[in-house]
């Protein structure tokens, strides 16, 4: 049976990220798999007539890909009968990273200290010692986070004038370096060690380091125990380390890439990626 699906992008995300949509494309045209790229600007959703409606100049997919970061579009397609991937409740936890420590911390996996605001809250003295990181609760890429030594870096951050939700984060951990775990499914495909000695943010793109990582055994069941909480598709969980060398959870990457991962190996990410969409639609259909 021949699926098809949409690898929904704006328009600006797409033009950036082409190479991979191209290559997104042709993985799947190999395992007889019909994707389109659909640009969100080109998708109207809504009601009409009392009924869910969807405007695009396709017939509705068998499935979508949605790297919009958008729940309410990956809510909407599904409640049309489009299988999602990753699903709109995975969408909406990993891309608030205050829910997503709520779920991590009552499932007891470490992480660091962590205090929750909403968007506009002012708070004139942090509740944890300096020196602390304040993040966007919606941020990605390593924006959005600032580290703040004194009170005059705290004053200057200014999170309240923010227009989303913000956290602050102790700094007891190793700086500038992060371990990220790719998951297809219920399975872990490849861990990268990142790490940056000119920023306290270890991220690739801002010119940290990578090399693969082998996790220990430890490791394995702090990762596994994430992965039976969730249904994910393809994501990236993102660790820091403690000053002892023990993983702390940072932040679940919901739209994940895999350009360092392709460096650094053989690993054809999408492939897998695809096999597993393709297995979900036959199990399900």
């Amino acid at each position: 049976m021949i699926y098809v699906g949409w690898l929904i992008y704006r328009k600006e995300d797409a033009e950036r990220n082409q190479a991979y949509i191209d290559w997104f494309i042709e993985e799947c045209s190999k395992q007889s798999i019909k994707l389109h790229l659909v640009l969100r600007e080109e998708i109207g959703i809504g009601i009409q007539n009392n009924q869910l409606s969807l405007e695009s100049k396709y017939p509705l997919p068998d499935f979508a890909v949605v790297r919009t970061i958008e729940q309410m579009l990956s809510s909407h397609l599904e409640r049309l009968g489009v299988a999602v991937f990753n699903s709109s409740t995975v969408s909406m936890i990993a891309n608030h990273k205050g829910m997503t420590h709520q779920v991590m911390g009552q499932l007891g996996i470490p992480m660091v200290d962590t205090t929750f605001y909403r968007k506009h809250d002012q708070v004139v003295k942090p509740p944890l010692p300096f020196p602390i990181v304040v993040k966007d609760t919606e941020g990605r890429g390593g924006k959005q986070v600032f580290l703040a030594n004194d009170m005059k870096e705290w004053d200057e951050i200014k999170p309240h004038q923010w227009d989303s939700d913000w956290l602050v984060q102790s700094t007891n951990v190793q700086p500038g370096k992060d371990l990220r775990v790719f998951v297809i499914g219920k399975k872990v495909i490849a861990a990268v060690l990142r790490e940056n000695h000119s920023d306290f943010r270890a991220n690739f793109s801002l010119g940290g380091k990578a090399r693969l990582y082998e996790l220990s055994v430890e490791e394995i069941k702090i990762v596994q125990t994430i992965i039976d909480a969730f249904d994910f598709d393809m994501v990236g969980i993102d660790f820091l380390f403690s000053l002892e060398g023990k993983l702390l959870f940072n932040e679940i990457e919901d739209i994940v890439g895999s350009r360092t991962l392709s460096q650094l190996s053989s690993i054809n990410l999408l492939a897998q990626y695809v096999n597993h969409i393709r297995k979900t639609l036959e199990e399900t259909n």
